[in-house]
């Protein structure tokens, strides 16, 4: 079982200032994320700022124009920084205010820092341009980007006190987030490929004639049927959103509903493409601010949670 520790020490004027630069990141950065986590009460909710906070400073490195040398230079100062974090020599009048706040997150929560790391390793993984020929070398770079972000997030939410199952949390975590990031990936089919990147694997584009790639324009390259892939690709998210759902019945009510809201909105997002797989080949398939506000209204309410719960319960053998 894995249950919170959160310090009942207040935090100080310096650690607040720290909070809210993260939680200012969140909002503008990350909406999709920032609906899910309003749900958290305010300790946990900060925790989860600092966490994302610190994520995006890696991606924006992988995703930057800098040099690839300067990248990796900058992604093991960041490797460094977590070092100090993760010894407590980070104090409250350090100058970086993201250190700050993942300092008092880990003081405050059993964070699995070391999951920041394995991020940094998928990122380091998209420096070096690297490809994925079969689905079992794309899940382990997911489960760098996406799996461990779900396993950091499982210490700050901790599970429910006599939840059964609850030593499978981490699996299930680490689940959810491979649902999430493969649906990132067909959303951002076009963004990427015109970027130079192809996550799908090689042998599922070579299976629906997609190999020559689809990033030049809305037409995918004569003779493939990008919507067989793109449905055989949803499929699978599915199947892995079933598997990561198992984490719900052994969360808190709040934790539980911030998981269904973000969850949620990526499943619709999943269900959009899936009715028009030529869309992701337009531009970036989202939702509009108030499908989002409704799928966390669902969420804080328990309707997504109960619903998702009854399913899971029902496809267990």
């Amino acid at each position: 079982m894995i249950r919170t520790v959160e310090s009942s020490a207040p935090a100080t004027a310096p650690v607040l200032a720290a909070y809210s630069y993260c939680e200012t990141v969140t909002g503008q950065q990350a909406r999709n994320f920032a609906y899910g986590i309003r749900l958290l009460p305010t300790p946990k909710r900060r925790a989860m700022s600092a966490l994302y906070a610190l994520s995006r400073r890696v991606d924006d490195i992988g995703d930057g124009t800098l040099a690839d040398d300067v990248k990796v230079a900058r992604l093991e100062d960041t490797r460094t920084l977590l070092a100090r974090v993760r010894e407590g020599h980070v104090e409250e009048d350090d100058t970086d205010p993201v250190a700050v706040a993942l300092a008092d997150a880990a003081r405050r929560f059993p964070i699995p820092l070391g999951g920041l790391d394995e991020l940094i390793d998928g990122v380091q993984m998209d420096v070096r341009g690297e490809t994925y020929e079969t689905w079992d070398d794309l899940k382990a770079y997911c489960r760098c980007v996406a799996g461990a972000i779900g396993r950091l997030s499982l210490g700050v939410f901790g599970t429910a006190p006599g939840a059964p199952g609850a030593e499978r949390a981490p699996e299930y975590a680490d689940t959810l987030g491979l649902a999430l990031q493969l649906t990132n990936i067909l959303r951002d089919v076009r963004e990427d490929a015109e970027g130079g990147r192809t996550y799908l694997p090689s042998d599922d584009l070579a299976k629906f004639g997609c190999a020559a790639g689809f990033g030049g324009g809305p037409t995918p390259p004569d003779g493939s049927d990008f919507a067989g892939l793109v449905h055989y690709e949803v499929r699978r998210a599915r199947a892995l959103f079933a598997e990561g759902y198992r984490l719900l019945p052994l969360l808190d009510r709040r934790s539980g509903a911030c998981v269904a809201a973000m969850a949620g909105i990526y499943r619709r997002l999943l269900d959009r493409i899936e009715r028009d797989p030529y869309a992701v080949l337009r531009g970036r398939v989202s939702l509009p601010g108030r499908e989002k506000a409704y799928v966390a209204v669902r969420g804080l309410s328990g309707l997504d949670t109960r619903h998702v719960v009854r399913r899971t319960v029902r496809r267990r053998p």
